[in-house]
């Protein structure tokens, strides 16, 4: 097995390979990308790169994910994706940008509240497609502004404008329903992945096996709420009811704060 060293090196652009005079880190990956070479290879394009990625992390994860297997994927010499990208990083900001840019809303939501909703449900949809963005670093989250991603922020934000408030309200909204999201898909895709690796093929095979720990804890009667869901709740297997519900509640809470 390679050492991490070896992983290292092999996902990052070799010295001398620039495809830029100036200093890589200085020139964005968007930036490049909208100066291509005058003759790019019709065989290799930031595209099939993009879809080639996506399509590993989809099937294997995104540590799968390498420089050499998406060579091998794409049937090129390993050095020919250096044409379009330094490294993973580069790698993984064409995917982010790919899979965003199916973030596409209808040009007819009225108002900011339809707007915001359907943004929310789209990213749900998206991030359960592709989970491997919610094992992405944050780091590497955070630097990944692509232009599909500002694209979205930007439909976001512009439902917001002319109703009054400042932008800094406006951006808090946005982030807001964004952090709503992420932590909501996450548990949905944490529980996924759990049972994925069980082996379980339902919600009532992870309740069996839990099964006996919740039964104790039921009886020692600390919990009587608790227990009241157990036994009443209808929407215990409706992860889909149980995030638009919260979104509504969020969305509920913004309007009667700012009056919006």
């Amino acid at each position: 097995m390679a050492s991490k060293k070896t992983a290292d090196a092999e996902d990052r652009r070799p010295s001398g390979s620039s495809a830029n005079a100036s200093d890589p880190a200085e020139v964005s990956l968007w930036e490049r990308l909208d100066r291509p070479a005058p003759a790019p290879r019709a065989t290799l394009t930031p595209q099939k790169i993009a879809a080639a990625a996506v399509q590993i992390a989809d099937t294997d994860g995104i540590d799968a994910v390498t420089m050499r297997r998406l060579a091998t994927e794409l049937g090129v010499a390993p050095m020919a994706a250096y044409r379009y990208v330094s490294g993973k990083g580069d790698v993984l900001d064409l995917m982010i940008d790919a899979v965003y840019a199916d973030l596409q809303l209808p040009d007819e939501l009225a108002n900011w509240r339809e707007v915001m909703r359907a943004h929310a449900l789209r990213t749900r949809e998206i991030v359960l497609r592709h989970p491997w963005l919610i094992q992405i670093s944050s780091p590497q989250a955070l630097r990944a502004l692509t232009p599909s991603r500002m694209a979205a922020a930007e439909r976001a934000l512009s439902s917001l404008d002319g109703l009054g408030l400042d932008v800094d309200a406006m951006m808090a909204v946005v982030g807001t329903i964004t952090s709503y999201v992420h932590g909501a898909v996450s548990a949905e895709c944490a529980q996924y992945s759990l049972m994925q690796e069980q082996g379980w093929d339902s919600p009532d095979d992870l309740r069996i096996a839990l099964g006996p720990q919740m039964r104790y804890l039921m009886s020692t009667g600390r919990y009587p709420t608790y227990h009241r869901y157990l036994r009443e709740a209808v929407h215990k297997d409706d992860p889909q009811w149980r995030f638009e519900s919260g979104l509504d509640s969020v969305l509920d809470g913004i309007a009667a704060r700012l009056e919006i």
